[in-house]
C-alpha cells in the first residue's frame, strides 16, 4: 500500500486538530447575503465528507486541474473556477467546507488567498428541536425540494418567477401548483415539512415560500450528507422527538401520496394518476379522500 502524500498527512494533521474544537454557528443574514472572500487559512475541511475519508480521500487529478485553471490566470482574475466554495460558519474561527474540497486543495498548493465563498446555515439538531415545538398540527406533510418541488425543468410545468429582482436571487422555480397545495394542506391542519440533500440555508428555504405566502413549519437541509456514529444517533433521536409529535405523516412524491400512523405498523400507498398540469388537483383530492374517511371511522366509534 502506498504512502500518505504530503497533503494526506497535512490533511489527517488539521482533521486531528479540529477534532472536539470546531464547531458549526449560525451564520448573520449580512454573512449570507453575499458571496464573500475568505482566507484559504481559514477553511477547515469536513470530516463527514469523502474527501476526508480515508477509504476515498481526495482525488488527486481532480486537485491537478483546479491547480491548472490557477496558474493559467486565475490568480490574476481573481475567480478561477466560476463559483465560490459552499462553507458554514464555525467556531472558534473560520468556515468549514460543504462543497469545494478540491479547491480549496487547490488552492492551499499554489498560495492562492482569498477565495470567494458562500455562507449557509444548515439545519441543527436544536433547530430541529424548535420546530417541533413550535409545530401546531399533530399531523404532517413532508416532501422533497430537489425531487418534487423545484421544477426540474424536463417538461413539468412551472409557476411563474418571482418579480424582479428578487428572481435574480432566488433562481429555484416551483413545480406548477405547489404553493396552492401548501396552503391547502395548511388549511387541512398539517404542518408542512420540506427536505433537500442540498446546502440551502434554512432562512433561504423558509424566505422564498413566504412570498408565495406559504408557511413552511419543518426545514432539513443537507438530508442527504453522510453522518458519523454520533450524528446518527442524534438522527435517531430527533426522528424519536418528531414522531412522539405527529399521529399521522403524508408524504408527497411524484406518482404518489404515502401515509404513515404512529400507531399502525404498516403504511398505505395512494397513486397519483393525472397529467402534470392537474398533478396538485389529484393530490388535493386523495387527501380530501382520506381526511372523508377518517372521519366517518370516527363517527362509527
Amino acid at each position: 500500500m502506498a504512502g500518505k502524500t504530503e497533503f494526506e498527512e497535512f490533511l489527517a494533521e488539521t482533521l486531528r486538530r479540529d477534532e472536539g474544537v470546531v464547531v458549526p454557528v449560525k451564520a448573520s443574514r449580512l454573512e449570507r447575503a453575499f458571496a464573500r472572500k475568505a482566507a484559504t487559512a481559514k477553511l477547515h475541511p469536513n470530516p463527514e465528507d469523502e474527501f476526508c475519508d480515508p477509504a476515498v480521500g481526495p482525488n488527486l487529478e481532480i486537485i491537478s486541474r483546479y491547480v491548472q485553471m490557477i496558474r493559467r490566470g486565475g490568480a490574476v482574475t481573481g475567480d478561477p473556477w466560476g463559483e465560490p466554495l459552499i462553507v458554514q460558519k464555525v467556531r472558534p474561527d473560520g468556515y468549514m467546507l460543504l462543497n469545494g474540497h478540491h479547491r480549496w486543495a487547490a488552492a492551499l498548493k499554489t498560495g492562492y488567498t482569498p477565495v470567494r465563498i458562500s455562507v449557509v446555515n444548515l439545519t441543527q439538531e436544536q433547530d430541529i428541536k424548535h420546530m417541533i415545538k413550535s409545530s401546531k398540527h399533530d399531523r404532517r406533510v413532508t416532501l422533497d425540494l430537489d425531487e418534487l418541488a423545484f421544477c426540474p425543468g424536463d417538461g413539468v410545468p412551472a409557476e411563474k418567477p418571482l418579480p424582479f429582482p428578487l428572481n435574480r436571487f432566488y433562481r429555484e422555480r416551483l413545480r406548477l401548483g405547489i404553493p396552492a397545495l401548501l396552503h391547502f394542506l395548511g388549511e387541512q391542519g398539517y404542518d408542512i415539512w420540506v427536505y433537500t440533500s442540498k446546502y440551502y440555508s434554512i432562512e433561504y428555504i423558509r424566505a422564498y415560500f413566504r412570498y408565495y405566502t406559504v408557511k413552511v413549519d419543518g426545514i432539513i437541509t443537507g438530508a442527504g450528507r453522510k453522518r458519523s456514529q454520533h450524528q446518527n444517533e442524534i438522527a435517531k433521536q430527533t426522528e424519536k422527538l418528531i414522531n412522539s409529535r405527529y399521529i399521522e405523516t403524508l408524504h408527497i412524491d411524484r406518482d404518489l401520496v404515502l401515509r404513515t400512523r404512529r400507531d399502525a405498523r404498516i403504511f398505505e400507498e395512494y397513486p397519483v394518476e393525472a397529467k402534470p398540469e392537474d398533478w396538485s388537483l389529484a393530490v388535493m383530492e386523495i387527501v380530501k379522500r382520506l381526511k372523508r374517511e377518517g372521519a366517518e371511522n370516527e363517527s362509527v366509534l
